[in-house]
């Protein structure tokens, strides 16, 4: 523990500053200017003033089209139940679809199936079997996720919905039981970046490379936590699938969503879609009129063009950076091995004659039709290599029958095939056929994590489906036309560009909060948070350094616990910082909590706004999805946290636990600058300096009770805390918020 105070004056008030400057040049900030994924949001952002624009960074209630939730529904289930509700509060909106564990046939697997399948019955909810296939997928092909929409699903494979123009983003468990009873939970809408790509793809480069390439060659967390809008040229040149891939993986490279605009090659798509699924219709009834579909039809389709013209990014919307890759300049790529920020051009890794075990064509990322068929092209009249085991399994029943009846799914048996039901299965680590100790295998999926394939010593690649079929072939990593590529290595590095753009202000000269920048509060929320300023300056604090994982199944820990043991293994004497700083005794005059999950010390910061104030670097709060990292500081007395960025299931939980967490990269640096040399990670800064934040407009100040290292306070304008918020807050967390509604 360091106890430090700051030996330089730079006191001025530096963002106020650059503000000022900003507006000089002309950089307004009441620009009614969206982007693609702002106009979205702004339809599902329930109860949103007319005169507000959604802008990123914006707390807002969020009222999704439709929530989706898969063997995971089970405890979503018992959360429902748990938080008092009882019924549904619109049927139409959730979506039950069963695919993780489906090779699963133990009775107490299929005991959790059909008391989901029940719970859907009694609840009138839309429910899709075992065996249908993958949620992400059907969610699509059944016309749930549509363009100009927003979605959520209690899976991170949510952001595949971008691939079609719409909003996918991922939820926790106890949001989707809030949404459930109440049709709603809160979102804060991402940072959002602009994704260029340039140019044509060369034979044989597909979209699945392009992703890969994204995530390998963009490998230091230039889009975690964000949200992506896909534009350029070469979006043009891409199929569906391709761009649903894309999305997809956009989970991968840390973003919280991916999207495609809404154009003219998503909307003849829909017309072949909707000419399938008639034709499949057909099939099935065997004479009259097929019957209508409840969401795909063809007065919705036609609207598209409409709906495309109404929702594109305004031409000077504002994007947190932009990201540039000249497709011609890219070869095929492989992921790996065991992670995804890892790329190389295939045509190294076919010079290292790397052998393989077993190939895999599964998963909601790349086995589509288009994917299928790819592999049978490439095995066509050929065998798998002695030695490989091919295991392939499609998207869905419905890819499945495609597949069928087109010749592919049989090509691909004849070449040796084994095949799994349609359902995540080996991508997820379920089921038959998983990488065994010092084994190698090259898959058609979407992450690579060490041991998330099977045995945590086997390794595992990421690659198109082509070149998973190629490698299955010949036995080695290798794609199906190695003189496809060039042949001179200086050319297989991508040409790649960033560009960052300053974040705009919304305050004008010298501070006064405009009508876009302040919110109203709500009775009994704090109208300022404030407290002594502690800083722990290391980067991707993960759950673990905030509340160790031995204590994380022990059920009778109490809340004044937890807080003894808040950021153990980050700091050990942290917790008797925070005790000091802010004790549990007080001459504060208040009514006595009635919530047994509460410290005194976090009943009163609760009530008063008042408390430790912690702030932190980077990703604070990666890692496993543990409630207790949020509810231990809390514990411990600390109101609020302001990181430079958030891992974001933390912050959810945060929220959800009545932990309010904000984000602001000038104050972190600032506070870098000023104990520059003086920390270090695993250290705590305890700056004796004071923190006070307006709630309402977001205003922040520092300053030096001493006046002896800080002469003048340092104001930072932050994030104003939401509606969404407050509400939580004020309601002890979601739980007690969806009480309230039900």
């Amino acid at each position: 523990m360091f106890r430090l105070t700051s030996t330089k004056l730079r006191t001025r008030i530096p963002l106020l500053q650059q503000q000022q400057q900003q507006l000089r040049r002309g950089q307004s900030t009441s620009s009614n200017q969206q982007t693609l994924i702002e106009k979205i949001v702004q339809k599902y952002a329930y109860q949103q003033p007319a005169n507000k624009r959604i802008r990123s960074g914006d707390f807002i209630v969020l009222k999704p089209e439709h929530v989706m939730t898969h063997d995971n529904t089970s405890p979503v289930i018992n959360k429902f139940k748990s938080i008092g509700a009882s019924k549904i509060d619109n049927p139409r909106q959730p979506v039950f679809t069963i695919d993780h564990d489906v090779q699963n046939k133990s009775p107490e697997n299929l005991k959790k199936y059909s008391r989901i399948e029940a719970f859907a019955h009694l609840q009138d909810v839309d429910f899709f079997p075992p065996g249908r296939g993958i949620g992400h997928q059907i969610m699509v092909e059944e016309g749930y996720a549509f363009p100009g929409s927003l979605m959520v699903a209690s899976d991170s494979h949510s952001n595949m919905y971008g691939g079609i123009g719409c909003v996918g983003t991922p939820v926790v468990r106890t949001d989707a039981a809030a949404i459930w009873a109440t049709q709603r939970t809160w979102w804060q809408v991402p940072e959002i970046v602009k994704v260029e790509l340039k140019g044509q793809l060369p034979l044989g480069v597909t979209g699945k490379d392009i992703i890969v390439g994204l995530c390998g060659n963009f490998n230091q967390d230039e889009v975690l936590n964000t949200a992506i809008e896909f534009v350029g040229e070469g979006v043009k040149m891409l199929s569906i699938d391709e761009r649903l891939a894309i999305a997809n993986m956009t989970t991968e490279w840390g973003a919280l969503a991916g999207v495609f605009p809404i154009d003219k090659t998503l909307i003849e798509w829909y017309y072949d879609l909707l000419a399938k699924r008639e034709a499949l219709a057909e099939i099935k009834t065997h004479s009259g009129p097929p019957p209508s579909h409840p969401r795909l039809s063809l007065e919705r389709i036609k609207a598209l063009g409409r709906v495309g013209e109404e929702l594109r990014a305004d031409e000077d919307a504002y994007y947190s950076k932009t990201l540039t890759l000249d497709l011609s300049t890219l070869v095929p790529q492989v992921s790996g091995p065991n992670s995804v920020k890892l790329s190389t051009p295939l045509p190294e890794l076919e010079a290292r004659e790397i052998a393989i075990q077993k190939a895999y064509l599964v998963s909601c990322v790349n086995s589509r039709l288009p994917d299928l068929a790819a592999a049978a092209e490439v095995m066509k009249g050929k065998r798998v290599a002695d030695g490989v085991d091919f295991y392939i399994a499609a998207a869905s029943s419905v890819v499945q029958m495609e597949a069928e009846r087109a010749g592919i799914w049989s090509t691909l048996v004849a070449a040796g095939a084994k095949t799994l039901p349609a359902g995540c299965g080996p991508c997820i680590g379920l089921g038959v056929g998983l990488l065994e100790k010092g084994e190698v295998g090259i898959s058609a999926t979407n992450r690579n994590y060490k041991g998330r394939m099977g045995h945590p010593l086997a390794q595992a690649y990421l690659a198109s489906p082509a070149v998973v079929a190629a490698s299955a072939v010949a036995g080695k990593i290798c794609g199906p036309n190695a003189s496809s590529v060039p042949s001179d290595p200086s050319n297989f590095k991508p040409q790649i560009k960033i560009v960052e753009h300053p974040k705009p202000t919304r305050i004008s000269s010298p501070y006064k909060a405009d009508a876009q920048s302040t919110e109203p509060l709500l009775p009994n929320f704090p109208a300022v948070f404030g407290g002594p300023l502690v800083f722990a300056p290391a980067d991707n604090i993960n759950t673990d350094g905030i509340y160790p994982g031995k204590y994380t199944y022990q059920d009778d820990i109490t809340p004044e616990q937890q807080a003894e043991v808040v950021m153990e293994n980050y700091d050990r004497s942290f917790a008797q910082t925070v005790r000091d700083l802010y004790p549990s005794s007080s001459t504060e005059t208040l009514p006595l909590p009635n919530d047994k999950n509460l410290t005194a010390r976090a009943h009163r910061s609760r009530l008063t706004g008042n408390g430790v104030v912690l702030v932190v670097g980077r990703n604070f709060g990666t890692g496993s999805s543990r409630e207790q990292a949020a509810t231990a500081l809390r514990n411990a007395g600390i109101p609020l946290v302001i990181a430079a960025s958030f891992g974001e299931i933390f912050k959810r939980n945060a929220i959800n636990n009545g932990l309010v967490c904000l984000e602001s990269r000038e104050l972190v640096r600032f506070l870098e600058t000023q104990f520059a040399g003086q920390t270090k990670d695993g250290s705590t800064v305890v700056t004796h300096w004071n923190l006070s934040l307006d709630a309402r407009s977001g205003k922040l100040e520092l300053f030096d009770p001493q006046h002896s290292s800080l002469k003048e306070p340092a104001v930072f304008q932050l994030q104003p805390i939401g509606n969404s918020v407050q509400e939580i807050f004020v309601a002890g967390g979601l739980e007690g918020w969806v009480k309230e509604r039900i």
